[in-house]
């Protein structure tokens, strides 16, 4: 297949080949779609983003990308009705991450399992001011909810939220995902996290941090890649302007020996998106 040549279509482009050979069955665990005709919240956060299914789709193929993981963003709040479409055009090597309301119905939930959501984000940026005994109990509730399923939580946070929920979050009993490298915590804040319990941490947008990400990532890798994830963030909020190829290739730095690679990218989102 030929690389996706520069267009307009700027969040399609990847002009950057993986310098690894990616195993078989490799996930993005954590990806976007805006088409139009969809509802949008009333006042999102930016404006609407270029980057459809079918970018994506061939943007993955040219990647090597088998597997993959649609997250709903905040762009359409609880609304998940691309989500649900695209799940049923992709199929079953697609994944979907929910967000929804407190009120939301157990057939509703049941139906997001049969169509291939796995998860439930919970946006926390949007919580950050509740007090922290109301923040637990919110998370408890979702838990219980996602847990009737097999189901994960994604936490979707503030690095200062997480580290204000850090003695609750090492014993929560069940499974949950810090997006984006743990949004500014530092390593003495997520190494106990990783270290027992039942936390994932997603190793997606390093461009979102304001620190140098190589080293924090390299003793994730050493500490506990089986409990490690990769994920593109395609298509890059807010601008689009990334090579998705050259954030792949960041792996190669940061998980040098391929079994480590592996780990991310086939047997964690395995154990989490595909095991249920």
């Amino acid at each position: 297949m030929t690389p996706l040549q520069t267009t307009p279509m700027r969040a399609a482009t990847s002009n950057t080949l993986p310098r690894f050979t990616l195993p078989g069955l490799s996930c993005d665990a954590h990806f976007h779609v805006f088409e139009p005709g969809y509802n949008h919240v009333p006042d999102p956060l930016y404006t609407f983003p270029d980057g459809t299914l079918d970018q994506y789709l061939r943007l993955a193929d040219w990647l090597g990308v088998e597997r993959m993981v649609l997250v709903q963003p905040t762009f359409y709040g609880t609304d998940n009705t691309l989500l649900l479409d695209v799940l049923r055009k992709v199929g079953p090597h697609c994944r979907g991450v929910v967000r929804i309301e407190d009120s939301v119905s157990d057939a509703q939930l049941d139906r997001f399992h049969e169509a291939g959501v796995r998860a439930i984000r919970l946006d926390l940026f949007a919580r950050a001011t509740w007090p922290a005994d109301e923040l637990i109990a919110y998370i408890r509730a979702m838990a219980l909810r996602a847990g009737r399923r097999g189901w994960h939580l994604q936490f979707y946070t503030p690095g200062a939220v997480v580290k204000t929920l850090l003695p609750f979050l090492t014993e929560l009993e069940h499974p949950f995902v810090i997006d984006h490298m743990g949004y500014g915590m530092d390593l003495d804040g997520l190494l106990p996290l990783l270290a027992g319990g039942h936390c994932y941490l997603k190793l997606s947008a390093p461009y979102r941090l304001k620190t140098d990400v190589e080293p924090l990532a390299r003793a994730l890798v050493e500490a506990r890649p089986d409990r490690l994830l990769w994920g593109s963030d395609w298509p890059h909020l807010p601008d689009g302007q990334r090579d998705t190829g050259a954030l792949l290739n960041l792996l190669a730095d940061w998980a040098p020996a391929p079994e480590d690679r592996h780990q991310i990218l086939v047997e964690a989102p395995g154990r989490l998106f595909y095991e249920q």
